[in-house]
This record gives C-alpha cells, structure tokens and sequence, in this order.
C-alpha cells in the first residue's frame, strides 16, 4: 500500500499573504528550517520547476531533487510533483487554501511510494513526514503571522 499523509494548520493571516508566502518557492530556505537553497530552474505561468537542497540529515547526507509545482490562484490548490525521484517511485503533493473564521486553513497531501532500495519503506517515510511536517507547519505559521503584524 503506498504511502499518504494529510496535515492541517490554520494561520491567523490574510488567505492573499498566506498564499504569497507559502508559493514563493525562492524564499522557502527561510520558511522551512529543514532547506538549505532553492534554484529555479524554469517558470511557465502559474508552474515553476525547482531544484530543492535539504540542510544535512542526521547522518550528514545531503539530499537534493528536483521538483514541479503548479499554483492555481483561483481555486487555491497547488499540485507538485517529483521530477527527479530520488528514493521514491514516485511522490505527488497537493496544497489547498481555505479561508475559516479562525484564518486560513492550509492542508498538505502527499501521496508517494519508496522504492525497494529506498532507506526506509512507506510506512517508515509516512512516519517521517508525519513527525516533521507539523514541526515545519507551526514554523511557517509563525512567520506568516508575523509578517502580517498578528504575533
């Protein structure tokens, strides 16, 4: 069975602020703590293709990718995809926005499967994910809320 998460959080800030930061791939070393450098490498439209460089692993390895995502600013939804996989057969990302009374509600989906060689199985990656993505979720949050003069 491949490997899927799903993680919410909801951020005190403009839907327009909150979708501008969190799209703007180029700034994500300073978003995310677990990224060291982004490189566009193409942009057509509403899609940029990006090679994303991790911050070193526990165990020193630098992990790097290249990926693809498409933002739609009207339905609020941002669909991604590796390009180069890596350790995964394949790994699909899916974003969506949604404004609530308390703010905006950010939902990441990742559906993906490792492969055999892989250093860990899709439970183990799904397990992985699972811990980090809030930790980077709150982080953003944070920013995002500062930079709207709300924390």
């Amino acid at each position: 069975m491949p490997g899927h998460t799903e993680n919410t959080i909801t951020v005190d800030a403009p839907l327009q602020l909150v979708w501008d930061m969190t799209n703007d791939v180029a700034s994500w070393p300073e978003l995310f703590s677990e990224y060291a450098e982004v490189e566009v490498l193409d942009r057509q439209g509403h899609t940029v293709r990006f090679r994303l460089t991790m911050k070193p692993d526990e165990n020193g390895k630098v992990w790097s990718w290249v990926s693809e995502r498409t933002a739609d600013p009207v339905t609020r939804t941002v669909d991604a995809h590796r390009v180069e996989t890596g350790p995964f057969e394949y790994m699909r990302i899916h974003w969506d926005y949604e404004e609530t009374p308390e703010g905006v509600r950010m939902r990441w989906v990742q559906d993906f499967a490792m492969k055999p060689q892989a250093p860990v199985d899709d439970a183990g990656m799904a397990e992985r994910i699972n811990r980090n993505t809030p930790v980077e979720m709150d982080r953003i949050r944070k920013i995002v809320e500062a930079a709207a003069g709300n924390h």
